[in-house]
């Protein structure tokens, strides 16, 4: 099986009209009281991921990408045996950010990446309650787009053979990634390293310290979700080093963007792009690197 350009165009746009839908559905749940539940990592669930997936692999299977296989965090339990022989695959997370989306501080998304053999090659993240697109795919580049803008071009219901000019409008309403000029730590130019609004850690606060020793500048960010990822991808940030576990649909739509936009995301141990499909679906620690950043 291969996706042509055409056709990655055509997933691309899928994929935009599946996060909003499942975003304004997310939006609904966080709009009102909801109840939380606890995994058995004890990470926390609502029945807004629920709600996201439902919709997300319903318009994913509905579309011209009908046949291609889905895993997502909700539906993870898919057998390696069965998952290897997957030459294509979307990788989803309907809601990335779940401790965000309940301390209400908006810094969830919805993330949705198509995986070819071990690499993505798209990826589209949206943020509800910022009413953000960020949205990549090989061959087009990244892009940022605002939300109201989108829910003006996205529309449901429409036919295939228009989908390319619509894809074409949204690519002209929308930024290009990078689209902040930096040289980080040199002049007036800090070297801005971002962190888990979250998930800190000892090794993230030694890593900062290390980098005061040969950097005459260095200012701190936080943000939740995959959102670390798409400000790696706009330049705003430089660099963000992960040390601690993520899954592999917490991060593969954001490495779509990053690529796209000339940054990399690198295992922290070998230097090597995250790679997916992994028996075991746990990321290595890792580092996402904007472009111009070495």
């Amino acid at each position: 099986m291969e996706v042509k350009p055409n056709q990655l165009n055509d997933h691309l746009f899928t994929a935009l009209l599946a996060s909003k839908e499942a975003g304004l559905a997310v939006l609904d749940v966080y709009q009102q009281d909801f109840d939380v539940s606890y995994k058995e990592d004890k990470s926390p669930l609502t029945v807004a991921d629920q709600r996201s997936h439902n919709i997300i692999v319903k318009c994913l299977s509905a579309s011209a990408g009908e046949g291609i296989p889905i895993l997502s965090e909700e539906g993870k339990d898919v057998p390696f045996e069965e998952r290897r022989q997957w030459e294509y695959f979307w990788l989803i997370d309907p809601l990335d950010g779940t401790k965000e989306f309940v301390k209400r501080n908006g810094e969830f998304t919805v993330n949705i990446s198509l995986i070819h053999q071990t690499r993505p090659i798209l990826g589209v993240i949206y943020a509800p309650v910022m009413n953000l697109f960020y949205f990549a795919s090989e061959g087009l580049g990244s892009y940022r787009l605002i939300g109201n803008v989108a829910f003006e071009l996205l529309k449901d219901m429409v036919s295939e053979n228009k989908r390319a000019d619509v894809l074409k409008a949204v690519l002209g309403q929308s930024d290009r990634l990078p689209n902040h000029d930096r040289r980080p730590g040199v002049g007036a130019s800090p070297l801005t390293i971002i962190g888990s609004r979250s998930h800190s850690s000892n090794e993230f606060n030694s890593f900062v310290e290390d980098m005061k020793k040969t950097h005459a500048k260095v200012e701190r960010m936080s943000a939740g979700s995959s959102l670390k990822l798409c400000l790696v991808a706009e330049g705003r940030a430089d660099i963000y080093p992960r040390f601690g576990p993520t899954m592999e649909w917490d991060i593969a739509a954001g490495q779509a963007i990053v690529e796209q936009a000339r940054g990399s995301v690198l295992s922290y141990e070998t230097g090597e792009p995250l790679r997916y499909n992994k028996e075991n679906l746990l990321n290595p620690w890792f580092i996402v690197k904007a472009h111009g950043y070495r």
